[in-house]
């Protein structure tokens, strides 16, 4: 099944519904016989539990999908529990887990845009788009994107991958970074490889782009070519890069995600 985004609830009510509700960055889910699964709206008031502040996402099927949370000190029973995102990663399948992203997403710029930025007043709904508009000034809110670009460096038959200080767990990965003020995909290509690693890069193409939940950031990938200079790792967000063959790979991420897709595509155009 494709979910299919839309922004107005139904009217008459659905026959079925998924809710996908946090609590921060952790999503609540049911785990049955070693499954984690999307609570149902019949089986969570069977259970008496109540979403509250409820953004409506879309359907998956005949299934309506809303992002919700709790009311505060609600305390789910057994068999909920609440799981991190990054960790459904590769449990809940990615349909659902792309839902949860926009859920995460929606839920966090909700809960962070409920006031004007501008002048303090309390912030409604828009009617007519997902917005947050504040009747007092007239400022307009929508849902924030923070682009950032990832790029597959290849030098020959070699790939540069780093460490970075964050990643949770030992594994390598293509180099990341996010696009600044007055400055177009390309040129943040260049800014960031030459800060992280300090070597200049050419032939810039794009490979494609991924929406990254955590909470609201644009992937946009690129390819790029080697064109001068030695690896200097910055210590700032990095921990050590290298070159590696497409037979000498360290751990990399999940096959979810577009780093992954990147050096799957290396991998694939080595054979």
């Amino acid at each position: 099944m494709d979910f299919i985004p839309a922004f107005r609830p139904p009217a008459d009510g659905p026959q079925s519904a998924l809710w996908f509700i946090f609590e921060k960055s952790k999503l609540l889910v049911s785990r049955d016989n070693g499954t984690c699964g999307i609570p149902e709206a019949r089986r969570l008031a069977a259970d008496g539990i109540v979403p509250a502040r409820q953004i409506f996402l879309g359907y998956l099927g005949d299934s309506a999908c809303y992002a919700a949370e709790l009311e505060p000190d609600t305390t789910p029973p057994a068999p909920y529990a609440w799981m991190d995102l990054r960790a459904l990663m590769n449990t809940i399948g990615d349909e659902l887990f792309w839902i949860a992203g926009r859920a995460n997403h929606l839920m966090d710029w909700d809960r962070s845009h409920r006031f004007c930025g501008r002048c303090g007043q309390p912030t409604v709904d828009k009617p007519d788009e997902r917005a947050k508009h504040c009747p007092a000034c007239g400022l307009i809110n929508y849902p924030r994107l923070s682009p950032a670009v990832i790029v597959a460096v290849l030098k020959g038959d070699r790939l540069l991958l780093a460490r970075n200080k964050r990643f949770r767990g030992a594994f390598y990965s293509v180099l990341a970074g996010f696009v600044e003020p007055g400055e177009t995909l390309e040129q943040c290509v260049m800014r960031e490889i030459r800060e992280e690693v300090g070597i200049a890069v050419k032939n810039i193409r794009y490979f494609g782009s991924q929406p990254w939940p955590f909470p609201n950031s644009l992937m946009v990938g690129f390819v790029a070519d080697y064109a001068g200079g030695e690896i200097t790792v910055d210590n700032v967000e990095l921990m050590e890069a290298a070159w590696f063959t497409a037979t000498d790979l360290p751990q990399v991420p999940p096959r979810i995600s577009i780093a992954r897709q990147l050096i799957d595509w290396f991998v694939d155009r080595q054979a």
